[in-house]
C-alpha cells in the first residue's frame, strides 16, 4: 500500500490550509496511507481528518528553548527513529522552510517540495529530490493542493474544498456553549 508523509509542522493556519491536501490524496489515491509531521501543540488538527493514518508530533518550538539538554537530544533521536522506521513512497514538504526540509530528509523516501522560486525559504529546495514550481500569487490552500498533485502525479480538479474534519463522539467538545463566548 502506498505511503505518503506530509511535513507541515506549523502554524495553526498553515496546518488547517493543508487539510484539503489529504482529502485530495485520498480521493485520487484511495489506497494511500497518509502520515503527517506536525508541531506537538497542534497535533490534534490533522488527527481530525480520517485520511490521516498517523500523526507524528515534533517539538521544534519547545526544543529551541533548551537545545543543549540531554532530554531534548533524546527526543530528537526518538523522532529520527520514528521517521526512519517506515519507508515512504513520497515525503512531501508543503511548508517550504529549511526546518521542514530538514525533517523531510530525515524520513526514508524520496523528498518533494517547492522549487527555488516557489518556496518561502528558497534554500529548502536544495533538500528535495523532486522540486516543483507553484505560483506564489495563489492562496496557500491552492499552492498546497497543486504541489501535492504535481508530486503524486494526479490531475487536480477545481472542485469544492474538502477539509475532511470529522469530530468523533470521543472528541472533547462542549455540549452547551456559555451565553458569552468568543471564537
Amino acid at each position: 500500500m502506498p505511503a505518503v508523509l506530509l511535513v507541515k509542522t506549523s502554524s495553526l493556519g498553515d496546518v488547517v490550509h493543508n487539510l484539503p491536501v489529504v482529502s485530495d490524496i485520498v480521493r485520487h489515491r484511495p489506497d494511500t496511507h497518509v502520515d503527517w509531521v506536525v508541531e506537538e501543540g497542534i497535533a490534534e488538527i490533522p488527527a481530525l481528518h480520517p485520511g490521516v493514518r498517523r500523526v507524528i508530533p515534533v517539538a521544534l518550538r519547545r526544543w529551541r528553548r533548551r537545545w543543549f539538554t540531554a532530554a531534548i537530544w533524546r527526543e530528537i533521536a526518538a523522532l529520527v527513529r520514528t521517521l526512519r522506521a517506515k519507508r515512504y513512497d513520497v515525503v512531501l514538504d508543503t511548508q517550504g522552510l529549511l526546518k521542514s526540509a530538514v525533517i523531510a530528509t530525515l524520513a526514508r523516501g524520496p523528498t518533494a517540495g517547492q522549487n527555488w522560486r516557489s518556496a518561502r525559504e528558497p534554500l529548502a529546495a536544495l533538500f528535495y529530490r523532486h522540486a516543483f514550481a507553484v505560483a506564489r500569487d495563489r492562496h496557500a490552500v491552492t499552492r498546497n493542493r497543486e504541489l501535492a498533485a504535481s508530486a503524486l502525479r494526479y490531475e487536480l480538479e477545481t472542485s469544492e474544498l474538502d477539509y475532511g474534519i470529522q469530530v468523533t463522539a470521543n472528541a472533547q467538545a462542549p455540549t452547551r456553549l456559555p451565553a458569552r463566548y468568543a471564537v
